[in-house]
C-alpha cells in the first residue's frame, strides 16, 4: 500500500459576545442556575416569534471580513430538524444554502516555521442547543437549556491540513484573530469556542479524499491534536489490515486517550433544511459591511509583523507580546515613556505577564499604568536605581496604584549611590571585615570577588552603584586580578 497521508478540515462554533440571545432577549450568561435563561421564545412555545439581534449580525460580519471572507447582503435562516432532548424547538434555526459570507484565508505558524494557510468555504450565523447533563441524577440525563438560542457563527473549513499539529496551530491562530476582533471571549471551558474535525486518509500526492469520520468533543487545542493523532492511527490501522473506514461521528475521550463511535455521520438531506418561515431574509447593505471592513482592528499577524520592523523587535518577543491584543495595547502605551522598546518589551514579558497570572488579572485592570511602567524602566537603565531595586519598586507599584517609580524612589530613598567617597568606605568596612578573604584573594582566589560585592551591597542596604563599587574593590584589592 503506497503511503497515506492525512486530510482534515474544521467546523468551529464561535459565541458571539452578546449580552443577548440571538433571537429574543434572554442572557447569554455563562453560569446562571439551570434553565433559569429562557423564554417562550428560545423554548419553541406556540406563538413566540424570534427576532434577530442586530448586535449578533454585526459581530458576525466582523468575523467574517475578518477571515477575509465575501459577506453577502442577502442571506436566509433556515431550519435544520433533528430531534434531541435539549432541542426544545425540535429544530434549530441555522443558514445552510444561503449563509452569510463565503470563501476567506486564514494564515497560520506552520509546524515547520513557514506560513500555513487555510480556506474558509463559509461562516454563517446559527442559535446554539441547549445542554444535556448526565452527572446530576443516577441512570437519568438532566436538560439546562439556557444556551439555547445563544447566538454563534459556524466557521467550516476547506480540508486543507494535514497533520493534527498544523490543526492545532490553525485553531490557536483563530482563536487570536477572533479574540482581536472583539468577536468573542473563545473560552473553550464554557463553551464559547467548540471544534469538531473531519479527517480522512489518502494515497500521498493524489487529490481525491478518502472516507471521512468527524471528531466531536474536542474541548482544548491539545485534545484537538490529541484525538486527531488517535483517529488517524485508528484508520491507517483498519485500512493496513484491509478494512474500510465507514462515515461515521466519533466521540474523544480524553480521559481514557481514545475515540468510540457515536453514530452514523448524518448527510445534509437527514435533516431536511428549508427557510424558516418566521424569518425574512437577512439583509446586511453593502454600506454597512463597508463600514465594518474600515473598523477592523490591526490583525495579529500584521501587529506583530509591525513590531518586528517599528520597534526592532526579536520574533519571539513579538510574537509573546502580540498573542494578546491588551498586551500589545499596552506594550505600545509604555514604549513612548520607556528607556527604549526593547527594555519595554523585557519587562511587559517579564514582570507584568508575571503579575497578570500570579494575581489573576487582566490587562484593563493592570495597576501599574504605562506611563509609570516607563518611567521605571528609565530611572534603572539611567542608572538612578539597580535592576533589583526596579523589581522592589514594580511590586510597591502594584499595591499602590496611581503611584509613580520616581516617587517612591524619592520618599524611600532609594535611589543609588554614586559618591565615590561614600562607596570607598562600605569597601573598606567589607574588606577589613574578612581579613582572610582578601588574603585568599590576593592568591588568587579572583571569585571571592562576586562575596566583596555582596558585602559592599549589605551595607549600602543595596544601593551602592555596581560598577563603582567593582573598580574599587580592584583597586583596593590588588593582586589576584592575573
Amino acid at each position: 500500500m503506497s503511503a497515506l497521508e492525512p486530510v482534515i478540515g474544521l467546523e468551529v462554533h464561535v459565541q458571539l459576545a452578546t449580552e443577548q440571545k440571538l433571537f429574543c432577549a434572554d442572557s447569554t450568561a455563562f453560569g446562571a442556575a439551570p434553565n433559569t435563561h429562557v423564554c417562550p421564545v428560545c423554548l419553541g412555545l406556540p406563538g413566540a416569534l424570534p427576532v434577530p439581534n442586530r448586535q449578533a449580525v454585526e459581530l458576525a460580519v466582523r468575523a467574517a471580513l475578518g477571515l477575509g471572507c465575501t459577506v453577502h447582503e442577502r442571506s436566509v435562516f433556515a431550519r435544520k430538524n433533528y430531534f434531541y432532548p435539549d432541542l426544545p424547538k425540535g429544530y434549530q434555526i441555522t443558514q445552510f444554502e444561503e449563509p452569510l459570507a463565503t470563501g476567506g484565508l486564514l494564515e497560520f505558524d506552520a509546524e515547520d516555521g513557514g506560513v500555513g494557510t487555510l480556506r474558509i468555504r463559509r461562516l454563517h450565523m446559527e442559535e446554539d442547543a441547549g445542554k444535556s447533563i448526565h452527572d446530576r441524577h443516577p441512570d437519568s440525563t438532566a436538560v439546562d437549556l439556557n444556551r439555547t438560542g445563544t447566538p454563534l457563527v459556524e466557521i467550516v473549513s476547506e480540508p486543507d491540513l494535514t497533520s493534527p499539529a498544523r490543526a492545532r496551530a490553525c485553531l490557536e491562530a483563530l482563536k487570536r484573530l477572533l479574540e482581536y476582533l472583539d468577536v468573542s471571549d473563545c473560552n473553550m471551558e464554557e463553551g464559547s469556542l467548540r471544534v469538531d474535525a473531519n479527517v480522512s486518509l489518502r494515497p500521498a500526492g493524489t487529490v481525491d479524499l478518502g472516507t471521512k469520520t468527524e471528531l466531536k468533543n474536542l474541548n482544548s487545542f491539545s485534545g484537538v491534536e490529541k484525538g486527531l493523532t488517535l483517529e488517524i492511527a485508528r484508520q491507517r490501522e483498519v485500512l493496513a489490515g484491509g478494512g474500510e473506514i465507514h462515515q461515521q461521528t466519533l466521540l474523544y475521550d480524553e480521559r481514557r486517550g481514545q475515540v468510540r463511535p457515536m453514530r452514523s455521520k448524518e448527510e445534509s438531506h437527514d435533516y431536511r433544511y428549508f427557510p424558516d418561515p418566521d424569518l425574512p431574509p437577512l439583509v446586511v447593505p453593502a454600506s454597512e459591511i463597508e463600514a465594518a471592513r474600515d473598523a477592523l482592528p490591526e490583525k495579529p499577524r500584521v501587529r506583530r509583523a509591525r513590531f518586528r520592523e517599528t520597534y526592532g523587535l526579536p520574533d519571539y518577543d513579538a510574537g509573546v507580546l502580540t498573542a494578546d491584543r491588551a498586551v500589545a495595547d499596552y506594550f505600545e502605551a509604555v514604549v513612548p515613556h520607556a528607556a527604549d522598546s526593547k527594555v519595554a518589551s523585557n519587562w511587559v514579558m517579564g514582570s507584568v505577564l508575571r503579575a497578570l497570572k500570579e494575581r489573576s488579572l487582566v490587562v484593563t485592570d493592570f495597576p501599574v499604568d504605562p506611563e509609570a511602567l516607563g518611567e521605571l524602566t528609565v530611572l534603572v537603565e539611567e542608572g538612578t536605581i539597580s535592576q533589583n531595586t526596579g523589581k522592589d519598586v514594580f511590586e510597591r507599584m502594584l499595591e499602590s496604584p496611581g503611584t509613580g517609580a520616581r516617587e517612591i524612589v524619592e520618599a524611600e530613598g532609594l535611589a543609588q549611590v554614586k559618591d565615590s567617597d561614600q562607596l570607598a568606605g562600605w569597601v573598606e568596612e567589607a574588606l577589613d571585615a574578612h581579613p582572610d578573604e582578601v588574603e585568599r584573594y590576593r592568591e588568587g582566589e579572583t571569585r571571592l570577588l562576586g562575596f566583596f560585592m555582596g558585602e559592599v551591597m549589605k551595607r549600602s542596604r543595596g544601593q551602592a552603584e555596581p560598577g563603582t563599587v567593582n573598580r574599587l574593590l580592584r583597586e583596593k584589592l590588588g593582586g589576584g586580578e592575573g
